[in-house]
């Protein structure tokens, strides 16, 4: 530590000049404390915006658990879910799509019964990158109709019912080949089918195929497909024909069989366009995070609740597809929305959204 300076020996100059110094000195200390008050005042200010921010997301993402919403956050929450439909629905060409169960307690009733969530999904080549969940009390086949009224394109899926409606009227199915592997290898594991090994061996050529062009372009996917895939396809389709003719009816390789050849056009539409995948296994893991949420809540409660708690889930999977961190985006639009234009309510929606620095909140 420096010794103060013993002031009976210093001069008049001496003295003047260790004036300046300290008079220096304490101005940029002052300076300093300034500028740290008001650091903390803004982090102050932050935390606290970010608190309150925080209590709504924690509102609506648990799906107005306890039906307080009040009437303004409602209808805006509505209204932007609309718009963010709306607006993903009409860019797309291609959509993937499957639904998985939750357990719902309708007002009044002491059980749970099954209702369901459709997962509508934009395919893994897609620019535009979104995911849609739709909230059903059942799974009977009108949802998906409702759902895609008016929309026209190709969808990816699996063989139910409900998806038939559409086809022809605007809507062109894709066939999942996942779904009829999974009956080629189910025959395989339960007794070790030779010709079940046989119908892997081929499917897995063409899945090698997908892997070769996973990250090329649709056009030069779709050229490959042509030259090393349908190839292999019309190989199994014909190889798949003769051994039909081998079996007997109703055992489980004619069931594996019958699965593939009756929906071969559907099944082979992928390579007709390399903007369409092989399968709908990539719709199945937007689904994943029910699946996983089924292990923390019990059930869904009204219909409304369920309804809200699958558009709050298509607001924050869609951020995340699009590389967002979703507090930061659902605390950014929830800010903006009650201001924002209708003609610039794309501008919030998870694909079109640009993360803000926290300097500037």
């Amino acid at each position: 530590m420096s010794q103060h300076p013993d002031l009976n020996q210093l001069s008049a100059d001496q003295l003047r000049a260790l004036a300046t110094e300290l008079m220096a000195s304490l101005e940029a200390k002052e300076q300093a404390l300034n500028l740290k008050d008001r650091t903390l005042v803004h982090r102050d200010a932050v935390i606290e915006k970010l608190t309150h921010e925080l209590a709504i997301l924690k509102r609506h993402k648990f799906a107005k658990r306890s039906e307080q919403l009040d009437a303004v956050q409602r209808n805006l929450l509505d209204e932007w879910i609309d718009g963010d439909l709306a607006a993903i629905e009409a860019e797309l060409a291609q959509l993937t799509v499957n639904e998985t169960p939750v357990s719902m307690l309708a007002p009044g009733k002491k059980k749970t019964h099954k209702a369901y969530v459709w997962a509508y999904c934009t395919t893994p080549f897609s620019d535009l990158k979104a995911v849609v969940y739709v909230f059903a009390p059942t799974r009977a086949g009108e949802h998906a109709p409702t759902f895609l009224e008016g929309w026209q394109g190709k969808l990816v899926c699996d063989d139910y019912s409900g998806y038939k409606a559409g086809f022809g009227n605007g809507i062109t199915e894709i066939g999942c080949l996942a779904h009829a592997r999974r009956k080629f290898y189910d025959l395989h594991q339960a007794n070790k089918s030779q010709l079940a090994a046989q119908a892997l061996e081929y499917i897995g050529q063409l899945y090698h195929v997908e892997r070769e062009t996973k990250d090329l372009p649709p056009d030069k996917r779709h050229s490959i497909r042509n030259e090393k895939a349908r190839p292999i396809a019309d190989a199994l389709h014909q190889w798949m024909l003769v051994h039909r003719q081998k079996v007997p009816d109703g055992s489980g390789t004619a069931r594996a069989l019958d699965y593939s050849l009756k929906r071969w056009t559907a099944l082979t539409r992928y390579l007709d366009d390399g903007a369409v995948p092989i399968d709908n296994n990539w719709v199945e893991n937007q689904i994943r995070p029910w699946a996983l949420g089924r292990s923390n809540w019990l059930f869904a409660g009204p219909l409304r609740s369920g309804q809200r708690a699958a558009a709050v889930m298509t607001l924050i999977q869609s951020a995340k597809r699009n590389g967002h961190d979703p507090y930061a985006y659902l605390k950014d639009v929830l800010t903006k929305l009650p201001t924002q234009k209708n003609n610039a309510i794309d501008e919030l929606l998870p694909h079109n959204w640009k993360p803000v620095s926290i300097s500037n909140v």
